[in-house]
């Protein structure tokens, strides 16, 4: 009797908790509707500008599932300029093939079937009357360039920006959050909003006191991923280090918010689901091109999409600070909306 009492207890409660309810309902079927879109998003085929190159192996690149771009003329910047996968020149029988490689795998699968093409093209019987060409389209000739990177690059290199961006988003969030909530728990945060200090007074302090340990992490996890684990670091370090500050500001700010709409620790970690895990599939490991829309849409309002993508920028690419002003402009926004909103929710704390 006494352990279906208990049971009796537990269950009562849980019916009580309608949040613990929706997280352990309807959290997983909106995680696991959101990658279902994600990965069963539409192939994007590479792209691949052309220059000088004979039609037959144009039409044998394209039987390859490749979009195919023909140019007169490219300069330096023609492949980052109109987002090409590659561009494949001709010149007295030779084969240069530039790759932008912003994503490794697609670089690699791009050459690959580039290199088939051109094997094959060699056994036509159009190139073949022509012996000069035909002994020149070989693998052997196809010089192969790098816009990003090189050879040896694989996808972690890619990747590594992304996650430094999101460890820091994920830990000042949490930390924040529950620092907060122990203020409120404690009667701290009720004994404040009794006293004449201002709301906009309580947000700054309570920004610029987790702020210094935000930045302090932030600093730490920028050096060691760059100096320790010797991660790829092609623009400056200073620019790093002012996204993830950003980032850091951003996360503190939300995790000051929804701290204000929960009861308990356990409930601030519920919002984890919903609000952090979310994130990761926007910023950019899957690569956007296959989303639908109006689930590229969606990614576009959350703070990570525009910070990771400005630290692969800078990490991997090598971009300078006006290039990424942008994503630094959208992520001071989603901290101003953030720190407003943190303004009004304290007002319900306010009993004077």
């Amino acid at each position: 009797m006494r352990v279906l009492a208990l049971i009796k207890r537990i269950c009562q409660q849980m019916f009580r908790d309608k949040r613990t309810l929706a997280l352990l309902f309807v959290a997983p079927l909106l995680i696991l509707t959101l990658m279902y879109f994600l990965f069963n998003g539409s192939t994007v085929n590479p792209k691949l500008g052309v220059v000088g190159i004979d039609e037959n192996l144009v039409k044998i690149i394209e039987k390859a599932k490749i979009d195919v771009k023909q140019y007169e003329k490219v300069t330096a910047k023609t492949v980052v300029a109109d987002d090409l996968d590659g561009l494949l020149e001709q010149d007295n029988g030779k084969f240069k093939l530039t790759l932008q490689n912003d994503d490794p795998g697609t670089a690699k699968a791009l050459q690959m079937k580039v290199n088939q093409a051109v094997a094959a093209a060699g056994q036509i019987k159009l190139i073949q009357q022509n012996p000069a060409l035909a002994a020149n389209i070989t693998q052997k000739n196809i010089e192969t360039k790098y816009v990003y990177g090189n050879k040896d690059t694989v996808f972690f290199d890619v990747l590594s920006p992304i996650l430094v961006g999101y460890f820091v988003f994920f830990f000042v969030f949490i930390i924040s959050g529950i620092g907060l909530l122990r203020e409120r728990t404690t009667g701290t945060l009720e004994r404040l909003m009794s006293t004449p200090i201002r709301r906009t007074e309580i947000v700054t302090a309570y920004l610029v006191g987790y702020g210094i340990f935000a930045v302090i992490q932030t600093v730490i996890v920028v050096f060691y991923s760059i100096n320790v684990l010797d991660l790829v670091l092609v623009g400056s370090i200073w620019n790093v280090l002012l996204i993830n500050l950003l980032l850091a500001l951003v996360a503190l700010s939300l995790g000051i918010l929804l701290s204000t709409f929960a009861a308990s620790e356990f409930q601030m970690i519920q919002f984890i689901p919903i609000v952090i895990i979310p994130q990761i599939f926007f910023a950019g490991i899957f690569p956007p091109e296959g989303m639908a829309d109006w689930l590229r849409a969606v990614g576009k309002i959350m703070p990570i999409y525009y910070a990771a993508g400005a630290l692969k920028d800078v990490m991997y690419k090598g971009a300078g600070f006006s290039e990424i002003s942008g994503d630094l402009l959208a992520l001071v926004i989603f901290a101003a909306i953030f720190i407003v909103l943190n303004i009004f929710a304290l007002k319900k704390y306010r009993k004077l």
